[in-house]
């Protein structure tokens, strides 16, 4: 199989603006406390740079730690002949990179969850996860010129629009020094408001799980827990009170009406209709204008919040979006 465009240009669309510059700002955010502390991360050993994820340990391994370094997943197969061409160059390159980017591996056979998730039709098939934001990078084999071309692409995207510089190595550190030291890590300060905003979910109060996740971002306003927990605090809050059956005969006979399509795009979402949730208000934008639109692109956009920027539906419908606003 041919390697598709490899170009990293365009990659960040403009949903994802918004996010980019909070994942920015809490990177230098991180930096500024590690040095007034003086310190910073710990140093991670060569081995660690090659790391074997699974989908218990996809969101601490890849997800979190996207938010520190750009993140390269190869997903491969013990099968796959083209794999076990491509996967040692990966290896190699992740130690050369020096920390500018981790190699993340998935077996699919073991793990066929994330690879529908991702949407992969074949492998080899790379990816990359910066700040929680999913980037394609190309799906066959590749050869190294043009591997090296896209990583420096990536990591350069990462610098510049993430503000993440990726991670300290020392050839003479042990393997997993780096993953021990943040499991050794003292609770962060607002472990508890995150807990509270947890309890407050689980026993119906919704309100009071609004209240503890917006407490926590007004201290952080980029702590990715509290905005994922409030989004989704805030979405419950607004079905709780609805008429399933009211809202379904409104948005049927009031096409034009917003109100009345939010409020069914919301019930579409807890009900675990993504895609109509978001093609309800992408068709929305398209109908409207002016303030009635914007109402309609910020709903949008915290929907997106809720189900999460890796999602491929979240992906597909931005792209959707972009086209209806332009």
């Amino acid at each position: 199989m041919q390697p598709r465009n490899m170009s990293m240009s365009g990659v960040v669309d403009l949903a994802a603006v918004k996010a980019a510059q909070e994942a920015k700002a809490k990177a230098e955010q991180a930096r500024a406390e590690a040095a007034r502390q003086g310190g910073g991360p710990g140093a991670v050993s060569p081995a660690d740079l090659v790391i074997d994820v699974d989908e218990a340990a996809f969101e601490r391994e890849v997800l979190q730690r996207s938010t520190e370094v750009p993140v390269v997943i190869d997903f491969w197969a013990e099968w796959c002949e083209p794999c076990k061409q491509l996967s040692p160059v990966l290896e190699r390159l992740a130690v050369e990179y020096n920390g500018r980017f981790l190699l993340a591996k998935i077996d699919v056979d073991a793990n066929q969850m994330l690879m529908q998730q991702f949407g992969i039709q074949g492998i080899p098939a790379v990816f990359a996860v910066v700040a929680g934001q999913a980037l394609p990078l190309f799906q066959g084999a590749a050869g190294e010129q043009q591997i090296r071309q896209t990583l420096d692409q990536l990591v350069q995207v990462a610098e510049q629009r993430f503000g993440l510089t990726g991670l300290t190595v020392d050839p003479d550190a042990e393997p997993g020094g780096g993953q021990a030291a943040a499991e050794a890590a003292p609770a962060g300060p607002y472990d508890a408001l995150l807990e509270a905003a947890v309890r407050a979910l689980d026993s119906g109060d919704f309100g009071g799980a609004v209240q503890a996740y917006k407490n926590v971002l007004s201290e952080d306003p980029g702590n990715p827990e509290a905005k994922l927990g409030l989004a989704q605090a805030e979405l419950l809050q607004r079905v709780g009170g609805l008429d399933p059956q009211q809202v379904r005969k409104d948005a049927a006979e009031k096409p034009a009406d917003v109100q009345a399509q939010i409020a069914a795009a919301d019930l579409d979402l807890v009900g675990g209709h993504v895609e109509d949730a978001f093609g309800r208000l992408i068709d929305a934008v398209r109908r409207t204008a002016g303030d009635d639109r914007d109402t309609v692109r910020l709903r949008l956009l915290e929907l997106f919040e809720v189900v999460g920027a890796d999602d491929p539906r979240v992906a597909a419908a931005r792209r959707a979006l972009a086209r209806a606003l332009f």
